[in-house]
């Protein structure tokens, strides 16, 4: 099994020093949108999807007009999961599989890209997205998912997995993909573990923003944590899994790899680790 690490689109929002560091300049920030492409035996599998085509065309009906303006996405469409996938010469029905850490509009955006696959969610997220709570509104965009999508809606924790709950997700692949329950960011939020030939990979996406969030002790810009409680549904449930998986982390760190979606650091560092 192959597994790709991708930037499947790029956020560029003011405040360069404060959501990266001190010493990071005044420029806007660049935020990653960080997927994997598994090379399965039956095919391709993506963990998120970042921003679609249709997204980037019409962002301000697609992502919303707030969104646009203050996340400052790039609105380059080579980015999209969708053209890398067919720079290395597949097809989108070649995607059999997508595994969700959660639907908000910059981790879902490609599903209309890849009509065919099959798409894996937790049962809270998929309630929260399709019956939203007036705080949830804005961040789930339904047109995303205006096409019929095959979902497959994952329900219960599972069994214990490295101290964490995980969810077998895909039929057929035995322990080696789960999803990870991790609610907090938004009422379904999973992270998404992978057993690589390498080791386990666990994509937190959204559980934590930054890299100094995983230290022992955590150094991050305090802007973080302003930005990540105007976004939970659940501070104290998203704080108590932070921490989880900064113990993870700290301790499981010659076998599993913990990374989040937004941070550029942890996607160099792997994409320069090359394919596993």
């Amino acid at each position: 099994m192959i597994i790709e690490h991708l930037s499947c689109g790029s956020l560029c929002p003011h405040g360069r020093r404060w959501l990266s560091g001190a010493d990071a300049g005044h420029e806007p920030a660049e935020l990653c949108c960080h997927c994997l492409l598994i090379h399965g035996p039956d095919g391709l599998i993506l963990v998120d999807t970042g921003f679609g085509r249709a997204d980037l065309r019409a962002s301000s009906t697609r992502l919303g007009r707030s969104f646009t303006a203050i996340a400052r996405p790039r609105l380059d469409e080579s980015l999209c999961a969708i053209a890398q996938i067919e720079a290395r010469g597949f097809r989108a029905a070649d995607v059999r599989h997508i595994l969700l850490t959660h639907l908000d509009l910059d981790h879902a955006g490609g599903l209309s890209d890849f009509p065919q696959a099959t798409v894996h969610v937790h049962q809270a997220e998929h309630q929260a997205a399709m019956h939203p709570h007036l705080r949830e509104r804005a961040r789930y965009r339904a047109c995303q998912w205006q096409h019929p999508v095959r979902w497959q809606v994952h329900a219960g924790e599972g069994e214990s997995w490295m101290g964490l709950h995980g969810i077998k997700a895909l039929p057929g692949s035995g322990d080696d993909i789960l999803l990870i329950p991790l609610p907090g960011h938004t009422r379904g939020h999973c992270g998404i573990a992978v057993r690589s030939p390498a080791g386990w990979l666990l994509h937190a996406g959204d559980a934590y923003f930054h890299h100094g969030e995983m230290l022992d002790p955590p150094r991050y810009p305090a802007a973080i944590e302003v930005v990540e409680s105007l976004l939970n549904v659940d501070r104290r449930q998203r704080r108590l899994n932070r921490d989880r998986l900064r113990a993870l982390a700290q301790r499981r760190q010659a076998d599993v790899r913990v990374f989040c979606a937004h941070d550029p650091q942890e996607l160099k560092l792997l994409q320069a680790a090359g394919q596993v």
